[in-house]
This record gives C-alpha cells, sequence and structure tokens, in this order.
C-alpha cells in the first residue's frame, strides 16, 4: 500500500483519535516526511510510490546512518534527542501500520539510540530574586511583565500553556488553575502569593477586553476591540531575556524553559518527592523527570566536599 496515503490517514488518526496537538502533527509529519524523502532516493529514482514492502530493516538502518551524519544549515550535526523524535515519529507510524494489519517492519525492531544527558540550566537563588524583581514600575508594561516572570517560576508551566491562559480562568484568591498541557492532559498548578498578587495588579489595570491574560501592549497605548493581543512564545521570550539581561545574569542563556528548570530544582532541593515533581510538570513519564536529579546531585556533591573530613 502506498506510504504517503497511509502517512496521510496515520496523521488524520493522531488528529481525530489521538486528539493530539496542532504543533505534534506538524513534527510528525515533517520527520515522516523526511524518512520518505530519504528511501524514494534510496530507490535511485525508480520507484515513483513508496508501498510498505519497500520498508525494510536495512533501509531504516540506512536512514538512522543518514541522520547520524546529517549537519544542519550551521553546519553541527543533529543532537542525539532530534534523531530519536525522527525515530519515535516512524516506531510510531509503524505500530499505527501493525494495528491495522498492514504488513511492515515491526516497531520493536526498532530502537532508540543512547541520547546524551540533557543540560539543565536553572537560576540560584540571588538570580531568581534579581530576575523576579527586575521590571519596576507601575505602568502595565511593568506590571504585565513581573506577572508572567512570577507565574512561569511559581506554577513551572511551560511558555506555550502560559500564552494560551485566559484572565477569566484566573482565581488570584485560591491561586489555583487548571492547564491543558501536552496531549491536551490537564493538571493543576499552584500560584505564589507574590504571583497572585502582581496578577491582580496587572489585570486591574487593564482597559482592553481581550480574554488573554497575557497580551502585547501597544505603544499608544490605546486597544482595538478586534485586534488579537495574545503574546506569543517568542514575545515571552523576548521578555525573559530582556530581565535577564537586566538583572545581570550572566553566562546562562536564559529561557522560559530555565524558569521551569529553576521552579523544578527549587522543589527538589526543597525535598518534594520526584512523583510529585512529575506530577507538577505535566510530565507523562517519571524518567523525564529524572533529568533533574542530577541538578540535585550536585548539591549533594559541593556539600559533601564543603564539609565532610574538614580537620
Amino acid at each position: 500500500m502506498d506510504i504517503k496515503t497511509l502517512k496521510i490517514q496515520y496523521l488524520e488518526h493522531l488528529e481525530i483519535e489521538k486528539n493530539r496537538s496542532a504543533k505534534t502533527m506538524e513534527n510528525y509529519g515533517r520527520y515522516l516526511d523526511r524518512f520518505l524523502q530519504f528511501a524514494l532516493r534510496q530507490s535511485s529514482g525508480q520507484a515513483k510510490v513508496l508501498n510498505t514492502e519497500d520498508v525494510t530493516e536495512d533501509l531504516i538502518r540506512q536512514y538512522r546512518l543518514y541522520l547520524n551524519r546529517l549537519k544542519d544549515t550551521r553546519g553541527n550535526p543533529l543532537k542525539k534527542v532530534t534523531q530519536n523524535y525522527h525515530i519515535i515519529a516512524l516506531r510510531n507510524f509503524l505500530k499505527y501500520l501493525a494495528k491495522r494489519d498492514i504488513k511492515s517492519v515491526p516497531a520493536e525492531k526498532v530502537e532508540l539510540g543512547k541520547q546524551e544527558d540533557r543540560e539543565v540550566t536553572f537560576l540560584e537563588a540571588d538570580e531568581l530574586e534579581r530576575l523576579l524583581k527586575s521590571p519596576e514600575g507601575d505602568n502595565l508594561d511593568a506590571l504585565r511583565d513581573r506577572a508572567v516572570l512570577g507565574t512561569l517560576f511559581s506554577t513551572g508551566m511551560r511558555v506555550s500553556e502560559l500564552c494560551s491562559l485566559d484572565r477569566n480562568k484566573i482565581d488570584t484568591t485560591r491561586g489555583e488553575l487548571s492547564i491543558r498541557g501536552k496531549g491536551s492532559k490537564i493538571r493543576v498548578v499552584f500560584l505564589s502569593d507574590e504571583a497572585k498578587e502582581d496578577i491582580k495588579k496587572y489585570i486591574g489595570k487593564r482597559s482592553d477586553v481581550d480574554e488573554a491574560l497575557f497580551i502585547r501592549i501597544p505603544k499608544i497605548k490605546t486597544f482595538s476591540k478586534n485586534s488579537d493581543l495574545r503574546l506569543t512564545p517568542r514575545s515571552i521570550q523576548r521578555i525573559v531575556e530582556k530581565y535577564a539581561i537586566k538583572a545581570g545574569i550572566v553566562g546562562k542563556n536564559v529561557s522560559p524553559h530555565t524558569l521551569r528548570h529553576s521552579y523544578a530544582t527549587d522543589l527538589l532541593r526543597n525535598g518534594a518527592d520526584i512523583r510529585s515533581v512529575q506530577s507538577m510538570l505535566g510530565h507523562s513519564s517519571v524518567t523525564t523527570t529524572q533529568i533533574y536529579t542530577h541538578v540535585t546531585d550536585k548539591q549533594l556533591r559541593e556539600v559533601h566536599k564543603k564539609f565532610h573530613n574538614k580537620k
């Protein structure tokens, strides 16, 4: 059967049966297209259409070699984690074929490559304090930015989750809110007292009717009723970068995800168990959360070095 047609049906399956996000489908479509393009090139142009029987274990092995040797636009090799994203998409596609009783390479024969440990960048307590206090003043921009930084750190949410927040869903009294994360999974996150107060002040100063919690503020300070004001992830990124510079944080590439890392690290350093942190971060597997144990292990080594066997 024509793989290109099956790929389209698979993406429709992700959308309808699996309720995957548009971003997930876009990524999976791109990863599978790369495999199909590689497979067609391997056929020396003889095949106009790829069929499932054309996909062999040897073809997949050659594809993995190709990914490992592939260079990006800057001449750097693909990271192991990126290579594995491609293989995960292919493997899940093969599982879909098996579910439909379409003969192909069994998914369990396609193993993921061992990838390097993820580097976790987080902020120390003094850096966090400087960053969170860096938006100064009572104008709308400063109030918004202080609320953005405080919400990111006190909830540990992803930047996409932050952008999707609507102000009528925010309860600044209880300080709890439900957010829809990856895979459309809903979890509860909690606002600190400082974040609740910052959000309250920010919302109280707004004069627009936009439903989004965090919005761009026009330079002329007037709002059009029909304009889409919701901040994008890139806008949030710029806000974080701006105040990281202002706070004098050097030697670290500070992003919204850095605040998520800082949130998890802070919880673990203060005694939270890893399963609770997994739940609060919205990780589907505790394996993902375990990247933070490397951070806390380093802290223990520092304590050991500083206090053990002193004469």
